[in-house]
């Protein structure tokens, strides 16, 4: 029986502005040899990134295709495609619903292309995907001048130096565009090593965990990625602003904040579901981030911030001094409630606890987004901790921050990040 002709495809796309000026970049690589086979690239005008990136993936599988004269056959063709858009990998997998009306047909114009049983996806990170995104780069970059990519001019195969020695891709051990069985084989098998090395075996040690995945022995958690929103008028004058306030909207900084979260989050490509506090600055937040990764927002009100009752919109100086005894009493004591009618931190915790019980049972497995406040993200670091009321006192959480806790099926819960700001600077 003919073995089918094996390639790799890597594929990525880029809008400046999202949407905004977009191109993509796809490479068909020979997995044996390593050589690069094909490119293709193109500016496309206005689109989105996800767009920019269906479009690199549909350049790709029609490049490989046109490798193979008989590549509709049945076990004519085998194609790994391997790309740092989680949405795209997830969506094409069959795993994510597609909702955004503007992936629907490329998706299906994706699908079309080869048969379902020749095609699995794979996720990598952005820095293993350099070729495609030269590529898509060099698109974007002829398109500023008026032109179109040409393949002369091209330096993206000087990133990815590729072993000549690099293996084969092992047999689909899934479900048709079944991404998971078989990943850390085929991760593997790409990987350049000695020519003299052993095929890898299915008792192999899989690839480490990256990121915010699961560790394999303990199952997959619950992992919320906790985003503080961004920055409001009264952020900067660090001033009280809870749930019984004005409800303020995001400032400039804070808008442009959102963004620098949405695209780190987008390049990150792990996050499947969006959860935000009703208060608009986490709307806002939200809704930028959800543009970005095509998904919805789903709104939950235990994840509102405290009411600070009388303090809202005043400093902690002008608290002290037309409070002193009262604000006192709420530092000294978790159950005491702001001055007013507000909800003690005692208060608080119950109803973050209950919400994380909710979440955690609804999203098993899977990496969401809590778009949300101070009080509700330091509540949950604590107690995943297991540290007492006054460690809310004792943490850092700048606006646009991100922290990340998961939870297992076990009960237990692991603090993987706290406070970062990096997409910021």
């Amino acid at each position: 029986m003919t073995q089918p002709r094996q390639f790799v495809i890597e594929a990525d796309g880029g809008s400046r502005g999202n949407p905004g000026p977009a191109g993509y970049g796809a490479v068909v690589i020979d997995p044996v040899t390593g050589e690069t086979l094909a490119e293709a690239a193109e500016y496309i005008g206005v689109a989105t990134n996800n767009v920019a990136e269906y479009k690199g993936l549909i350049a790709g599988l029609k490049a490989a295709k046109a490798l193979v004269p008989d590549a509709s056959a049945d076990g004519a063709l085998q194609v790994r495609v391997r790309m740092d858009s989680k949405l795209v990998v997830e969506q094409m997998s069959g795993r994510w619903k597609i909702k955004h009306p503007d992936m629907k047909p490329l998706a299906a114009e994706a699908a079309r292309i080869l048969p379902a049983s020749a095609v699995t996806y794979e996720w990598i990170p952005r820095e293993k995907n350099k070729h495609a995104d030269r590529l898509a780069n060099e698109a974007m970059d002829a398109g500023k001048r008026g032109r179109q990519w040409e393949p002369s001019a091209s330096t993206a195969s000087l990133d990815t130096p590729r072993s000549s020695a690099a293996s084969a891709l092992p047999p689909v051990s899934g479900p048709p565009g079944d991404a998971a069985a078989g990943a850390a084989k085929a991760r593997a098998a790409l990987a350049a090593r000695p020519a003299a090395a052993s095929p890898v075996s299915a008792a192999s040690p899989a690839a480490p965990q990256v990121g915010w995945g699961a560790a394999p022995d303990l199952g997959a958690p619950a992992t919320f990625v906790l985003l503080r929103h961004g920055e409001t008028t009264l952020t900067p004058e660090k001033r009280f602003s809870g749930s019984g306030g004005s409800d303020p909207e995001l400032s400039a900084a804070g808008r442009h904040q959102a963004e620098c979260i949405a695209r780190s989050l987008a390049d990150r490509g792990t996050v499947e579901e969006i959860v935000s506090s009703p208060l608009r600055r986490c709307r806002e937040t939200a809704a930028a981030v959800a543009a970005r990764l095509g998904l919805e927002v789903r709104i939950e009100e235990g994840l509102r911030e405290t009411d600070f009752g009388a303090w809202e919109g005043l400093t902690f100086a002008e608290v002290r001094e037309r409070y002193g005894a009262d604000l006192d009493a709420w530092l000294a004591s978790a159950k005491v409630a702001p001055t007013g009618g507000g909800e003690s931190f005692a208060e608080v915790a119950r109803r973050v606890s209950a919400t994380r019980d909710r979440l955690t049972t609804r999203y098993a497995g899977r990496t969401v987004l809590l778009v949300t406040h101070v009080t509700p993200i330091k509540t949950l670091v604590r107690l995943a901790l297991g540290a007492p009321p006054e460690a809310l006192f004792r943490m850092e959480l700048s606006a646009a921050s991100v922290s990340a806790v998961a939870y297992y099926a076990d009960g237990n819960a692991s603090v993987r990040l706290l406070n970062d700001t990096s997409h910021l600077r």
